[in-house]
This record gives C-alpha cells, sequence and structure tokens, in this order.
C-alpha cells in the first residue's frame, strides 16, 4: 500500500507492512562469521557457492570478503598457458640439442642434478577444480618453500626455506657451495633470477660446472614437475598440518616413500618427453 493511499484510508503509522523476502540488511555480525567460517573451511569456495550455502546475496559477499575479512583471491597452483609461436620453437629446440647429447654422450644424463622449489602447504586438497584461494595477505595460509635436488640415483639434498622466504640467489648459492664444489658434473634448473644471477653463473663457472636450463613453460619436460612434485604432492594430498613445523616434521616421509628405481625410471621418461616434445613440434604432448 502506497503511503498516500494509506493516509487516505486514515493509517496513522509508517511502518512499512510485514512481507516475505530477503532481509534489506544482511551485513551482520553473524553472517560475517557464518561466511568467515565457510572460508577457513575451504579456502578456493567461490562468491556463488558462499551464496548458496548461507542464503546472503552474492553482492554483500562479495564487500563482506574484502572489505570486512580483508581477503583477496589470488591463486595458488601454477596452470599451464597456450604457448606461442616462439615458445614451440624453444622448447622444440631444448630437446633437440638434449636428444643429440646423448647422442653424443649416452651416460651425460649420469652427470645431471636437477633443483628447483616447491611450496608445501598446511592443506592441499584431493581434488579441487578451482585453484584460487582466498587469503590474508597479512596472515599467509600455513606453508613453507622446500628446495629439492635430485639425480637419477635419488634425492642428492633437500631443506626447507626460513619462514615467509622464497628462494633468492644468496640462498640458491649457499646450497651449491655447501654441496657440490667440484666440476664434472651438471645443473639442471629454470631460468629464475636466483638461478640465473651473475653471482650464480660465475660460481658455476668458476667451478667447472655445466648448466642445462630449462625454458619457461615445461612443466611436462621437467623432471621434478613431471615426477618427484607430484609423487610428493600425491602422498601429502588431503592431510592436514596445523604448523610449519608440522610440515617440516612429517612432509619428508614423503621421500622416503618414493624407491630409488623410481627416479632411475624418471630420467629415462625424461629422455622420451624430449622425443615426444620433437614430435609434437614443440607443443605440449599430454593433457593437465
Amino acid at each position: 500500500m502506497s503511503k498516500l493511499r494509506g493516509f487516505k484510508a486514515r493509517r496513522i503509522s509508517i511502518e512499512d507492512d510485514p512481507r516475505q523476502g530477503r532481509p534489506k540488511f544482511q551485513r551482520t555480525d553473524e553472517n560475517v562469521q557464518k561466511i568467515t567460517d565457510l572460508i577457513k573451511e575451504n579456502p578456493r569456495t567461490t562468491l556463488l557457492e558462499l551464496e548458496q550455502d548461507t542464503g546472503i546475496s552474492e553482492t554483500t559477499i562479495g564487500r563482506i570478503v574484502p572489505e570486512d575479512l580483508k581477503l583477496k583471491k589470488t591463486p595458488a597452483k601454477f596452470i599451464p598457458r597456450f604457448l606461442t609461436n616462439e615458445q614451440k620453437l624453444c622448447r622444440l629446440a631444448t630437446c633437440e640439442d638434449m636428444m643429440e647429447m646423448t647422442r653424443t654422450d649416452p651416460e651425460w644424463k649420469d652427470k645431471i642434478i636437477t633443483g628447483d622449489e616447491t611450496w608445501v602447504y598446511g592443506y592441499d586438497p584431493e581434488t579441487k577444480p578451482q585453484f584460487a584461494e582466498w587469503r590474508d595477505p597479512k596472515n599467509p595460509e600455513t606453508r613453507c618453500c622446500w628446495s629439492l635436488f635430485s639425480e637419477n640415483k635419488g634425492i642428492v639434498h633437500h631443506e626447507y626455506l626460513p619462514a615467509g622466504q622464497t628462494v633468492i640467489k644468496e640462498m640458491y648459492l649457499g646450497i651449491l657451495r655447501q654441496k657440490w664444489t667440484n666440476g664434472g658434473w651438471i645443473l639442471h634448473h629454470d631460468n629464475a633470477r636466483p638461478h640465473t644471477a651473475h653471482l650464480m653463473t660465475s660460481f658455476l663457472a668458476k667451478n667447472g660446472t655445466q648448466i642445462l636450463l630449462q625454458p619457461p613453460y615445461f612443466p611436462d619436460i621437467a623432471p621434478n614437475d613431471f615426477f618427484l612434485f607430484p609423487k610428493l604432492k600425491a602422498v601429502l594430498k588431503g592431510r592436514h598440518f596445523d604448523t610449519r613445523d608440522d610440515i617440516i616434521e612429517k612432509s619428508p616421509l614423503a621421500l622416503k616413500s618414493i624407491p630409488k628405481e623410481a627416479y632411475k625410471n624418471c630420467f629415462d621418461n625424461w629422455e622420451k618427453r624430449w622425443r615426444w616434445c620433437v614430435e609434437a613440434r614443440g607443443d605440449y604432448f599430454e593433457k593437465f
């Protein structure tokens, strides 16, 4: 009933008539707590899923999450991209070079030590198509960065980086200086800044260490990406770690679960992948 019609009918109250529907004000402490609990339970939930679970409008949730909870959604996992022609040619040339090196010296792979870093999280769900999660920039989730080096006989070195720190060139150099100061081996790693810094290349050249660089977008042709990291995380998926210390204490058990012969099979498979990449003319040859 309009206010004019109400007054004509001698209505005194100016309050609206009761009606069904969604409350006008949904940004309450109770609703904020509901959304907080749901995001803690599943950091990868979407605004639409939150609306379906709570009955609160997506618009209101879209204000509560960044303004009240101070969260923003960021990618949690690397997702391969469509390759440009230049990137395909780079992958093709790299694989052809490594195949040629194998023909020249069938035993050269025995000299390779491959190194990389990966994040281990407090909780990594077993299956989830969405790989972005709500994070508080001031209070990041429980996780730590794990630096690993392996060869065709197994793991040769692994260590966790200090809390809140990613790999930097001084730290990476410290690991190499501590472990390998003699020549005669080949270092395989990607072209991340700490790996290709002048400080690093000078040290490796001084010690006669050959470098086998991995260009970008090579997850299907990098032993750590197609073998080691998936093996480790398959054991860790679905497990909850309350603190960073829990991760450091328990996750190395995943390394011990990998048999030594699996590393040799990995390096043999690596050689096959060079050929598959060449046959695919540098494109990805398997689905992710």
